[in-house]
C-alpha cells in the first residue's frame, strides 16, 4: 500500500484532507522540502544529466548531499549578483537549471526564459520580472549570444555562465554551500518563481510563484503519483516550463527519486525520440510526462526489444489527448497513461486520473487533493454567475494553495481571478456525478460558424482516429458570409499517403456535429509547434487568413498581391498585402472589408 493511501475516487480524496496540508508537508516552502529529502537520501543519486541521449555512457551524477550544497551555493552567489533582485536564466535543461531554478527560489526568486525566444522578448520578460542578473550558456553559444544582447540592452545586466570555467561556478565557490548568507529563506510567502506565461508571441505575462504554492503543489503531485525514492523520472520537456519544473522536478526531487534529464534540448533532439525506449531500459525509468505531440510521435518509433516494464506511468498533460491516440498507444506499448490538467497559474498540476482507480479515458481525472476545481457559468462582464450543475458546460475554475497569488503584471489579473479566490482558467469544461473533469476546449478556441459554436476538439478528435494522421488541428478560418468556418490542419504518419481530398471526405463522415465537419483539410510537413510540444494555433488561424484573404482577392480579379498575417496583442488578427496598386486598391479594399480581420496595404 502507497504511504500516501489509496487513490481511487473522490472518496480516497477526502479522506485523505482529514488530515491538514501543513502537517502532510516536511516544510512550508519548496526549499525547505528539498533539503528534507536531502537529509533523508544524502547519498542517493539525484540527478543523472546526460549530454546526448545517444551517448548514455556520457552522464554526469549528482547525489542530494550534493545537489543541496549546488542549490544553497547558487542561492548565495544569485543573491549577492542580483542585489536580491530575481536571477534571470535563459539555460537547457542541465544539472545547473536546477541549482539555478531552485537556488533562486530560496533566496532572490527565478526568472526563468524560454531559450528558443528572440531578444527583444526575452528583454521584455527580464524587464517585467525586473531582474538582477542573468544565468546562461558558456560564451561562444548560441544562447550566449542572445543573452548578452539582452543584457547590454538592460544596461549591463550582469551575466553569469555555468560549466566549467564559467563564472556561476566561480560565483559559487566564493560563497558557503551549507547556510544562506541573507534573511528570509524560511518565508514561505516570497515569490519563487515568475514563470511567463502566453506563448511565443504578445505580451507575456509573469505567474508568481510563491514558496507555499510550489511546496503544496509538490505534495499533491507525489500524492497523486506514488512517487518515491524508488523512482526514476525522465525529463525530456523544457525547464523553463512549471510541468518539467515542478511535475518532473521539484515532485520527485522531494520524494528522493532520481531525475534523468535526457539530454540539454529533451525531446526536441531527435535522438532522444529514436532512442526514446533503450534509455528507458538502461536507466530503469518509472515516469515520464509528455504533451500530446510526443505521445503521436512515439508512436513512430516501436518499443521493440527493449524492456520497458519499469515504467508505470505515462503522464500527459498541456492539451487535450486526442482519445485515438491514448488507445493507440497504450495498446502498442502497453503503458498505463495518466491524462492530467494544470496551469502556471495553479503552479503545475490541478487534475489527474486516479492512478488506483477508474481511468475516464478522454476525461482529466479528478480534482488533486487539497485542491478545489468547479465549472462556473461567466456572465459577459466577466464575473461569476454561479456554479454549473452536473455535467452542464462552463469554464473550468480552480482554487487553493497552490493557486497563485496574481501575476506580477497587476493589471494582466483583470478576468482572471474572480471573487472567493476562484481562478478563471479560460478552459471550456464540464464536471460528471463522479467528479471526472471533462475539458471541452479554449474558451478563445471556439470556432464560430454563423452564430453556432464548434469545439474545435470534435473535429481534432475525429481526423485523429485516422491511421494514416498523426497530428491534427482545427481553427476557425475567417469567412466573409459565416464569420468562421472550421479548417482542419494534419502531419500525416511516415509513409502515409493519404490526400486533403480524402481526409475531407472522411471528416465529412466522422465529425459528428455536421456544421463541425472542415471546408478543408490541409496537410503540413509540420505542426507549428511551442517550445513545450504544444500545437501553436495562433500560427495556423493565421494561415487560414492568408487562404481566405488570398482567394477573395483572387475572386476581385486580383492576381499576384503577396499576403501575410500576423497577431498584434491590442489589434488581434492583421493581415497585410502587398503588390496592389492604385488602380486595383479599391476592389481589394471591397473584397476584404467583410472580415472579421484587420488588414493593411503594405
Amino acid at each position: 500500500m502507497s504511504p500516501f493511501g489509496q487513490l481511487a475516487s473522490l472518496a480516497d480524496i477526502q479522506a485523505i484532507e482529514d488530515i491538514p496540508l501543513a502537517e502532510r508537508l516536511a516544510a512550508p516552502t519548496a526549499f525547505g522540502c528539498l533539503k528534507a529529502a536531502a537529509e533523508a537520501f544524502p547519498d542517493r543519486t539525484a540527478i543523472l544529466d546526460l549530454a546526448d541521449p545517444a551517448e548514455p555512457d556520457m552522464v554526469r551524477r549528482w547525489t542530494y548531499a550534493q545537489a543541496l550544497e549546488q542549490i544553497i551555493r547558487c542561492a548565495n552567489a544569485l543573491h549577492r549578483a542580483g542585489g536580491g533582485k530575481p536571477a534571470g536564466y535563459l539555460l537547457p535543461n542541465l544539472a545547473e537549471t536546477h541549482f539555478v531554478l531552485w537556488g533562486a527560489g530560496a533566496g532572490c526568486g527565478a526568472a526563468p526564459v524560454n531559450p528558443l525566444l528572440s531578444a527583444d522578448i526575452v528583454v521584455e520578460i527580464l524587464h517585467a520580472a525586473e531582474a538582477g542578473c542573468l544565468v546562461t550558456t558558456a560564451e561562444g553559444t548560441p544562447l550566449h549570444a542572445v543573452a548578452k544582447e539582452a543584457s547590454e540592452r538592460l544596461g549591463g545586466l550582469p551575466l553569469l555562465t555555468v560549466g566549467e570555467g564559467g563564472s556561476l561556478r566561480a560565483a559559487c565557490a566564493e560563497v558557503p554551500g551549507d547556510h544562506f548568507v541573507f534573511e528570509g529563506a524560511d518565508d514561505p510567502n516570497r515569490i519563487a518563481a515568475y514563470f511567463h506565461t502566453g506563448g511565443t508571441t504578445g505580451a507575456p505575462k509573469l505567474a508568481q510563484q510563491t514558496r507555499a504554492n510550489q511546496a503544496a503543489n509538490q505534495w499533491m503531485l507525489r500524492c497523486a503519483l506514488d512517487l518515491s525514492e524508488d523512482d526514476v523520472v525522465l525529463t525530456g520537456l523544457p525547464l523553463f516550463h512549471a510541468n518539467a519544473a515542478i511535475l518532473t522536478g521539484l515532485a520527485p526531487l522531494c520524494a528522493g527519486s532520481t531525475l534523468l534529464l535526457a539530454g540539454p534540448d529533451g525531446f526536441r533532439n531527435k535522438a532522444l525520440m529514436k532512442g526514446f525506449w533503450p534509455l528507458v531500459e538502461r536507466f530503469k525509468v518509472t515516469v515520464f510526462s509528455g504533451v500530446p505531440t510526443i505521445y503521436a510521435s512515439l508512436l513512430d518509433h516501436p518499443v521493440g526489444e527493449a524492456d520497458v516494464s519499469s515504467l508505470r506511468y505515462g503522464l500527459v498533460g498541456a492539451a487535450p489527448m486526442p482519445v485515438s491516440v491514448f488507445e493507440r498507444f497504450e495498446r502498442k506499448t502497453g503503458i498505463k497513461i495518466l491524462e492530467l490538467y494544470g496551469m502556471t497559474e495553479s503552479t503545475c498540476v490541478s487534475t489527474c486520473n486516479p492512478r488506483d482507480g477508474e481511468r475516464r479515458i478522454g476525461s482529466i481525472g479528478t480534482r488533486l487533493p487539497y485542491h478545489e476545481v468547479r465549472i462556473g457559468v461567466i456572465r459577459e462582464d466577466g464575473r461569476l454567475e454561479r456554479f454549473a450543475g452536473t455535467n452542464e458546460a462552463g469554464e473550468i475554475l480552480l482554487r487553493g494553495p497552490s493557486v497563485i497569488p496574481g501575476y506580477k503584471q497587476a493589471d494582466k489579473n483583470a478576468g482572471a481571478f474572480l471573487e472567493g479566490g476562484w481562478l478563471n482558467s479560460g478552459d471550456l469544461g464540464r464536471m460528471d456525478e463522479d467528479g471526472y473533469v471533462w475539458m471541452t476546449g479554449r474558451a478563445k478556441d471556439l470556432i464560430i460558424r454563423s452564430g453556432h459554436n464548434i469545439d474545435p476538439g470534435l473535429i481534432e478528435e475525429a481526423l485523429s482516429r485516422h491511421d494514416d494522421v498523426e497530428l491534427a488541428a482545427a481553427v476557425g478560418q475567417p469567412d466573409a458570409y459565416a464569420g468562421e468556418v472550421p479548417v482542419a490542419y494534419v502531419t500525416l504518419r511516415e509513409g502515409a499517403t493519404i490526400t486533403a481530398a480524402d481526409l475531407e471526405a472522411y471528416a465529412r463522415d466522422a465529425v459528428a456535429e455536421r456544421p463541425a465537419a472542415p471546408k478543408a483539410v490541409r496537410i503540413l510537413d509540420q505542426m507549428p509547434v511551442t517550445a513545450v510540444g504544444k500545437i501553436f494555433k495562433p500560427a495556423l488561424r493565421e494561415h487560414a487568413a492568408i487562404e481566405a484573404a488570398t482567394a477573395a482577392l483572387q475572386a476581385a480579379g486580383i492576381a499576384g498581391a503577396k499576403i501575410a498575417a500576423h497577431t498584434d496583442e491590442q489589434r488581434g488578427l492583421i493581415v497585410m498585402v502587398a503588390g496592389l496598386t492604385n488602380e486595383n486598391a479599391p476592389a481589394a479594399a471591397g473584397a476584404l472589408e467583410a472580415f472579421s480581420f484587420a488588414w493593411e496595404r503594405a
